[in-house]
């Protein structure tokens, strides 16, 4: 694609990003896809069909992201797409769950939290778990505080803010002398900001 069609591309799919959903080419389907966002809800076949059949894995991940916006009438979609081959998707479903609050989804996100290989859809569970803030994965992201890779610790430090609690609590705070750096000053923020303020 030249970069002058790629200009005039882009103002075209600005404008109306439908007609290049089916584009053949995947940054183009991409970008429709990302900027379909504001008509999600309008599009959630289209948008189910890219997440779970385009051939681009960027594509899919970006379909996933997007039709979070329609709510729960994307859950069909995602929940198909917990399957995807490529973690890119699985993350952006992840991610997707925790900007629709399905608390459905909980028991999977916990599951990708806890055992999933790729460590940022890890991440994204626990932060989705967080975004959700059901009593159920409390315990689990208290012990990932600990018991996880260092980003999955700083995350699970974040999520944990939503919750009350003694062990909440204590979780933080011993968060704030974590070995890793990152994890320790996302604990000291968090205590800085919420438990010393009493």
């Amino acid at each position: 694609m030249g970069r002058d069609r790629a200009g005039s591309v882009l103002v075209e799919l600005i404008e109306d990003p439908v007609p290049f959903l089916a584009d053949a080419d995947p940054k183009v389907r991409r970008l429709a896809v990302s900027a379909a966002h504001r008509m999600a809800a309008d599009l959630v076949p289209q948008l189910s069909a890219l997440l779970l059949a385009d051939p681009d894995p960027a594509v899919r991940a970006e379909a996933a992201e997007v039709i979070a916006a329609a709510g729960n009438a994307a859950l069909p979609a995602l929940d198909a797409g917990r399957d995807d081959s490529d973690e890119r998707v699985v993350e952006a479903v992840a991610t997707a769950y925790g900007e629709i609050a399905d608390r459905g989804a909980v028991d999977w996100l916990m599951e990708q939290a806890e055992i999933a290989e790729s460590k940022q859809v890890r991440e994204s569970a626990v932060a989705a778990l967080g975004a959700i803030a059901d009593q159920r994965s409390r315990q689990l992201l208290i012990r990932l505080t600990v018991d996880a890779p260092p980003q999955v610790r700083r995350r699970a430090v974040v999520a944990l803010t939503v919750y009350d609690g003694p062990d909440v609590e204590a979780a933080i705070r011993n968060a704030a002398a974590d070995r890793n750096p990152m994890v320790r000053e996302a604990a000291e923020m968090v205590v800085g900001r919420t438990l010393d303020s009493e």
